[in-house]
């Protein structure tokens, strides 16, 4: 949608139209240093609260909860800027160079800009309390049902005129939505271990194997399944701790027993740098034989807790 309206604004004439800077900047903001210090207070004071008690089970809940507060904020703001870049769109398709024309579409840029500024705000916040979670928790935080999407970094559409405040917005979405980078393909299943040295020693191998891709593969995009519940969960908190942009392909479970390999197929279209295999079931090994086929290199780690398969036992 947003490339084809692009196109559609090129051919137009916008000549007329004198759009002026953003109403709000960053000092009209909480600064980051007093937001961490405030969100490290709640937290603290949230988690001494139920420490001990009948609550202390819920804790990973109750943290989730509160990360998802700035979440569903952020979210609302978007949705409130994704209104009114509908209606530049509009206003824009619709330009007759009268003065009450120009004075609405620099109303409705206005709109936009202020939604977008405190969409970035709370994406902050949002950003901050998920460190906290993943540092109380061990995971990476992650909605229930939608993108965790994080715009701070992306192109903004903080523009002058409305033509290009239009080409800016589509391209902080599409950045968004899909960030910059080579994509490598992170897969595995969920895993039992005899005791907790093996588990962690299973850890520590898909740790150590990540950071030997990323040496390889510096902007590295993680591609994985989002699995909270398998060896996808250590990867988006690798991911989260070594500052790595994560995609997560989820499974359509319309499509039934065809799910896991219309899965493979999105993953493998986006053209890997590599694929990481760790154990798992027959989904995944059609995984590994496809990207073989593509000449994709495949990093197999499907050996005894998450080692190479091909290495030899001392």
């Amino acid at each position: 949608m947003h490339t084809s309206f692009t196109d559609q604004l090129a051919g137009l004439d916008l000549a007329g139209f004198s759009i002026g800077s953003a109403p709000l900047n960053t000092s009209d903001f909480p600064v980051r240093e007093a937001v961490v210090q405030t969100l490290e207070a709640v937290w603290s004071d949230l988690f001494a609260l139920v420490s001990g008690t009948a609550l202390e089970a819920d804790a990973e809940d109750l943290g989730w909860a509160f990360v998802n507060l700035f979440h569903r904020s952020a979210h609302r703001k978007s949705t409130a800027l994704d209104r009114a870049t509908d209606e530049v769109r509009a206003l824009v398709a619709t330009a007759d160079g009268s003065e009450i024309h120009t004075s609405e579409l620099e109303t409705q840029v206005e709109r936009a800009q202020c939604a977008e500024a405190a969409m970035l705000a709370l994406e902050e916040m949002r950003e901050i309390a998920a460190g906290l979670y993943l540092n109380e928790f061990g995971s990476s935080w992650k909605p229930v049902s939608s993108s965790r999407f994080n715009h701070g970094a992306m192109l903004t559409s903080a523009l002058v005129e409305g033509r290009d405040f239009m080409r800016a917005r589509a391209e902080a979405k599409r950045r968004a939505a899909m960030p910059a980078g080579s994509p490598v393909v992170f897969a595995g299943g969920r895993t039992r271990h005899a005791d907790e040295a093996d588990a962690m020693t299973f850890a520590n191998n898909v740790w150590a194997t990540l950071d030997k891709v990323r040496d390889r593969v510096p902007d590295m995009v993680l591609i994985h399944g989002g699995d909270t519940k398998g060896v996808d969960r250590l990867a988006s908190s690798w991911a989260e701790r070594r500052g790595i942009a994560q995609v997560t392909f989820s499974l359509d479970m319309r499509l039934g027993a065809r799910a896991g390999f219309k899965r493979n197929e999105r993953m493998l279209s986006l053209d890997p740098r590599y694929v990481v295999a760790f154990p798992g079931n027959g989904v995944l090994e059609r995984l590994v034989i496809e990207a073989k086929s593509r000449r994709i290199t495949v990093v197999d780690r499907r050996g005894p807790l998450g080692t190479s398969p091909k290495a030899q036992p001392v």
